[in-house]
């Protein structure tokens, strides 16, 4: 775009103008921020919001294999959660791009915001109003300083119901503009706990059939021909392995066991339908 500026020039000419032309593209005007401390609120892809595509032009992908949604109590992985009670999200990028961001907020059915949230220093930061947006740093921008992002979520009240985190990245090109680049929308529905732990529903829905020294076999629910965000944690709250998506075969999700989940305990975490749930097994 090329912006045309008409100035006086009384000492050069009493009666006329000069002018000069400036190509706006060249000097950063009318462009979009680069976003490189974290988005403006509201890019999530929430009801009734935007995406990171309003200052990146890129295009929009389905990010529920590209997006791994984790909420810890501790070291441990959830699937539900206390009302009230503070919980470790953690987010990573299952392609690891070089350059990348995020933004993501957590509502109610209602579309109202689900609790609170508290940045981690250096790594996350928090904007918005009466809804809260996660957002990565300009620290944190990098798979080198951040392979993964955290920040603290406090449930909301008794009665909230289930809580549904929406969350966008930005997977760049990294070639300096706002062009080119992939934005990944996903959702992740957490239940409220009933009061028993929670784990029932997990047993019905995520069932431990077999653990041999190759593979760990669960029974998957009818009608599921893939499950997405596989996240397996030590006890010490390690990540050690993240699987995008692992298909369904005769009614079977087999996770290939490595080096790293040899033995001991280990929470596994998985979303269904994008509803998450979390398996505790020991291994031998």
């Amino acid at each position: 775009m090329r912006i045309v500026l008409i100035l006086p020039v009384a000492a050069l000419l009493m009666s006329g103008f000069a002018y000069f032309s400036v190509d706006a593209s060249q000097h950063g005007f009318l462009r979009s921020p680069s976003n490189g401390g974290g988005a403006s609120p509201g890019m999530t892809g929430a009801p009734n919001e935007s995406n990171c595509t309003q200052c990146h032009s890129g295009s929009v992908q389905n990010g529920d294999t590209e997006n791994l949604l984790t909420i810890l109590s501790g070291a441990t992985p959830v699937s539900t959660y206390v009302p009230g009670q503070q919980y470790t999200v953690n987010l990573s990028m299952s392609s690891n791009p070089a350059k990348r961001g995020f933004q993501s907020t957590a509502l109610t059915a209602t579309n109202t915001m689900a609790g609170g949230f508290t940045g981690q220093a250096g790594n996350t930061s928090i904007n918005g109003g009466a809804k809260k947006y996660a957002n990565h740093t300009s620290g944190s921008n990098t798979s080198v300083n951040a392979p993964s992002w955290s920040w603290t979520w406090t449930a909301p009240a008794v009665g909230s119901g289930p809580v549904t985190f929406y969350v966008a990245t930005n997977k760049t090109n990294n070639n300096g503009n706002d062009n080119g680049d992939m934005i990944y929308l996903s959702q992740h529905v957490i239940q409220e706990d009933a009061g028993n732990g929670v784990l029932e529903g997990d047993e019905q829905v995520l069932q431990l059939v077999q653990i041999t020294n190759e593979r760990i076999t669960f029974k998957a629910p009818k009608n599921v021909g893939q499950v997405n965000g596989i996240t397996i944690f030590n006890a010490t709250g390690k990540m050690v392995c993240s699987i995008p998506y692992l298909k369904v075969n005769n009614n079977e999700i087999v996770i290939e066991r490595t080096s790293y989940i040899e033995s001991g305990l280990f929470f596994i975490s998985m979303s269904i339908n994008n509803s998450l749930y979390t398996k505790n097994i020991v291994l031998q």
